[in-house]
This record gives structure tokens, C-alpha cells and sequence, in this order.
């Protein structure tokens, strides 16, 4: 008999001839989504000091997330029975009553996370699912209404995978920040004579310090990502990022963690050492947040003339094709003139990848991946 993780599984990757409107795969999908949001979020407010993120204090000071969530479980559990009444998803639509029942068992009348006392090591259980919400409803529709690959489905080969890349780079946004954080921490010890550099750049309008940020973080990403496709040794652990075959919303997700301590915690001295305001740093990653799932997106609806501006999912799609054409091109993540500047630039009219991917024999799976260039390392 089919393990029940399997068959859950079968029933989400359903073939689209099989999942019409009317057949209760939306219904029993939507139903699995809030179950998973619903019961999270009870959780991140029954045990605050563990599970949520401190930086959302705000949100759960407002008195709406109660009643959002609240509407999320209900809406799971109607959806669920209307799944199970169109018959053919029955587990889909059994499992969302499972995750709906256990999230009102919990209920939502638990402590205030912000009013949690001193923290220790928390998980954003809350942060991740505020972030899945938000990104998929985003690009989730327009991979569906303007794909590239039209006949790529939602659910793709992989797509596992990098959700839990997803949900690790969540979860673990403490650990992250941590890492993240430390040479800008170190250099602003130690750099009182950038006083009066601090004092001006400050002093800018938000507007200019926001595309002065993204100007020198492209910059130091930018050789940092040569770098990275150039050093054998670098390679190994960037070669994860790449090793996805197909590309939307939730591939940009899929990176090493030491190559995401390296890369932030360089691009960030810039943003914490120079002066610039809190609130142009917090619009600059809200931008990078997004403009990373875009980039990566299955989504074809551009002209040819935006990706000689602006890094678009056509320009970024190049960089990570398998055609040989493309190797080593394009490596901002922001602004593709630095590409023309020191000629990797590479952008032909009307044109997209054939395949993607790399040779390199980079496993399956987040753990044997995140072993695979240690492991390398251990061999030579």
C-alpha cells in the first residue's frame, strides 16, 4: 500500500487535465494552505518566545491577526468539506481537516507574542508563513497568467526542496541575522573617523540613500558572484543555487547557507557602516526580497529593452541557462549595467534558455546538498 506521504503528494502534483475547476483540487489545495497557516500561527502565538519573530510585534499589537487567523481556519475547514464532497481529492481534503481541527484545538486565545520577556534562540514560524503568503500571492498568479514555460506546472520537479530552503531561511532569520551581521558590527567599533560620512549620507533623501544602497551592494555582489563561479573551491557551494532545473518564484530560494553568510555579510558593511537611515535599509531588503523571487520567476510577460536596465526573469533566467552561450554572464542582481561595464553582459533579443541546471553532480535534497561541497572539500 502507497505510503500517505506519497499519496498527499500525488494528489498535490496532480496532472492539470485532472485538476479542473470542479474537481476539488483548488478547494482541497486553498483548504491545505490555510490549515498549514492557520496552525502555525496559533502556535507562534501560544509560544511566543519560541516561534515568533520579535520584529512582528507590531503586527500582533494591531489586534488583527487574531481574527485573520481565526477566518484562515474557518476557511480551511469550509474548503476542506467542499474538496471532500467533490470526491476526488479525498486525502488533500482530509488533511486540511486535520490541520483546521488542530489549529482550533490550540485556538487563538493564547499569550500576546509581544509582550514576550527576554529572548533566547527563537524560530519565525510566523516570519516564514507571513513570507510564503505574501510571495506566493504575488507571483504565484503571475507565473500562471504570464508563464515563460507554459506548460511548467505549480507544483515542479524539486519544488520540495526549495521550500525547505525557504523555510529554513526563514525559521532561521535569527541565526541568519546573526551571521549576517558580524563585519558590520566589527567595522562599526572601530570606524569613528566615518563620523562626518555618516552625518551626510544620512542627511540624503530616502529616495537617494535607497538607490545609493542598491548601487554599492550590486557592486560588492557583483565580483563577490564572479568570484564565486570563478574559485573551484567557492563553486562547489554556489553550484546548489544553480543546480535548479527549472526556474520560478521559490528557486531563488535555494542557496548554501555559508555562501548566504558570505554574500550578506559582506553586502551589508556597506548599508550599516556608511550612515544611511534604518528606514532606507528596511525598503532596500523588502526590494530584495521581491526583486530576488521575481528574477527567478517563470514569468514571461517583458520587453526586450528592460533587461538592458534592470535585472528581469529573461536576464537572470541567462545566467542560470545550461546553454553554453551563458556561462560565467550576468552576475547583478540588480543592474545589468554593470555586466556591459566589465563584459559579461549577455541578453540576445527575442531569446531564452534552453535548459537549465549544471553538470556538476550536486545531489537531491537540502541536507545531502548542504554536505555536498564539504564533502568535495573532504575528498580532495
Amino acid at each position: 500500500m502507497t505510503a500517505r506521504p506519497d499519496r498527499l503528494l500525488a494528489e498535490l502534483e496532480a496532472p492539470r487535465a485532472l485538476r479542473r475547476f470542479g474537481s476539488g483540487w483548488y478547494a482541497g489545495l486553498f483548504a491545505f494552505l490555510l490549515g498549514i497557516a492557520g496552525l502555525g500561527l496559533v502556535l507562534s502565538l501560544r509560544f511566543p518566545a519560541l516561534l515568533s519573530t520579535p520584529e512582528l510585534a507590531p503586527v500582533y499589537r494591531s489586534g488583527l491577526l487574531r481574527p485573520a487567523i481565526q477566518a484562515m481556519i474557518l476557511a480551511s475547514w469550509a474548503l476542506a468539506v467542499v474538496s471532500l464532497l467533490l470526491g476526488r481529492y479525498r486525502l488533500l481534503g482530509t488533511s486540511a481537516l486535520g490541520l483546521a481541527l488542530c489549529a482550533s484545538l490550540i485556538g487563538t486565545g493564547a499569550p500576546d507574542s509581544s509582550a514576550a520577556g527576554p529572548r533566547g534562540l527563537f524560530f519565525g514560524v510566523d516570519f516564514f508563513i507571513l513570507n510564503m503568503a505574501l510571495s506566493g500571492l504575488i507571483f504565484a498568479p503571475l507565473e500562471r497568467l504570464w508563464p515563460h514555460i507554459r506548460e511548467q506546472r505549480l507544483f515542479r520537479g524539486e519544488w520540495q526542496v526549495d521550500l525547505v530552503y525557504f523555510l529554513l531561511s526563514s525559521m532561521l532569520v535569527q541565526v541568519v541575522a546573526f551571521i549576517t551581521f558580524g563585519p558590520s558590527r566589527l567595522l562599526l567599533a572601530h570606524s569613528e573617523a566615518l563620523a562626518g560620512v555618516r552625518a551626510a549620507i544620512g542627511s540624503l533623501p530616502l529616495v537617494v540613500q535607497v538607490l545609493a544602497i542598491m548601487l554599492l551592494t550590486d557592486l560588492i555582489q557583483y565580483w563577490l558572484h564572479r568570484a564565486f563561479h570563478r574559485l573551484p573551491f567557492l563553486w562547489r557551494f554556489h553550484a546548489v543555487h544553480h543546480s535548479a532545473r527549472a526556474m520560478d518564484w521559490l528557486a531563488g530560494s535555494r542557496l548554501h547557507f555559508l555562501e548566504i553568510a558570505v554574500v550578506r555579510g559582506l553586502t551589508t558593511v556597506p548599508m550599516f557602516t556608511l550612515g544611511f537611515a534604518p528606514e532606507a535599509v528596511q525598503i532596500y531588503v523588502a526590494i530584495v526580497y521581491l526583486h530576488s523571487a521575481l528574477i527567478h520567476a517563470n514569468i514571461g510577460a517583458e520587453r526586450d529593452w528592460w533587461g538592458h536596465w534592470i535585472a528581469t526573469p529573461r536576464y537572470h533566467h541567462w545566467h542560470h541557462a545550461a546553454d553554453a552561450e551563458a556561462v560565467d554572464r550576468n552576475f547583478a542582481i540588480h543592474f545589468p549595467l554593470l555586466d556591459k561595464l566589465f563584459g559579461t553582459f549577455h541578453l540576445p533579443p527575442g531569446r531564452w534558455p534552453s535548459h537549465y541546471g549544471v553538470a556538476d553532480p550536486v545531489p537531491v535534497g537540502w541536507w545531502p546538498q548542504f554536505l555536498y561541497p564539504l564533502r568535495r572539500m573532504g575528498r580532495r
